[in-house]
């Protein structure tokens, strides 16, 4: 039997969970390394964003800035939207808004206001804290920059995310799936996985073991064209 997802108010949700990442506008540091001129995560022939069913029935009742994605928002783009349909969970929709130029901030999406991270779920079920989307590693100068992370954002997503799981099982076990996609990914490379740990401190997390080491943000990696700067 399907679990039927919790009445979730969104505005609050939004509300609760509004703090940028970091204090500037980490847009600016990656849009130079894109040539469409735009930051890689506002950017549909880079990233696609979700939404829970009852987000858009709040922002198509709010908003004109967004629409389901159709598949042909990126001329560039050779996926098939069929199987990355078929890839997002049915609580989800795939959606696309009018670009960075056009941003409405109080009406992002969460999939926005979260990226490039996620909560990180251990194998005994045990939500950490924050992980990132390690696809974005090349592209995202959040990824290589975690030091940037503020306090605030960092409690925010914690208490956010330990409130819906409190009331959606489903929500949480999606997490604890690609957490352990994850742990297979930094096993292969031989990494370890850098975690902003829910008590303020940065972690390297062992992908076999889980075992972890308390870090300064130094240790962690940088990528892409963010590898020489300082």
């Amino acid at each position: 039997m399907t679990e039927l997802p919790p009445r979730l108010d969104i505005r609050r949700l939004y509300d609760r969970f509004d703090t940028p990442v970091t204090e500037f506008d980490c847009g600016t540091r990656c849009s130079p390394h894109n040539p469409s001129g735009k930051p890689f995560c506002c950017d549909i022939c880079h990233a696609v964003p979700v939404a829970y069913r009852q987000e858009w029935d709040y922002l198509q009742r709010n908003t004109d800035l967004w629409h389901v994605w159709q598949g042909d928002e990126c001329p560039t783009d050779p996926s098939d939207p069929a199987e990355l349909r078929s890839q997002t969970p049915g609580h989800l929709l795939l959606l696309a808004c009018q670009g960075p130029a056009h941003c409405q901030r109080q009406y992002r999406a969460s999939s926005c206001r979260q990226f490039p991270f996620f909560p990180y779920v251990t194998s005994d079920y045990r939500f950490l804290g924050l992980a990132y989307e390690w696809d974005f590693e090349p592209m995202c100068w959040v990824i290589s920059h975690l030091e940037a992370v503020t306090t605030a954002y960092w409690s925010e997503f914690v208490r956010v995310y330990d409130e819906l799981f409190a009331r959606w099982q489903t929500e949480f076990d999606s997490y604890a799936a690609c957490s352990e996609d994850m742990r297979r990914h930094f096993a292969a490379q031989k990494r370890r996985i850098p975690l902003l740990h829910r008590n303020g401190g940065y972690y390297l997390i062992s992908p076999a073991s889980e075992r972890m080491q308390r870090v300064t943000p130094e240790r962690f990696r940088r990528f892409g064209p963010y590898q020489s700067e300082s």
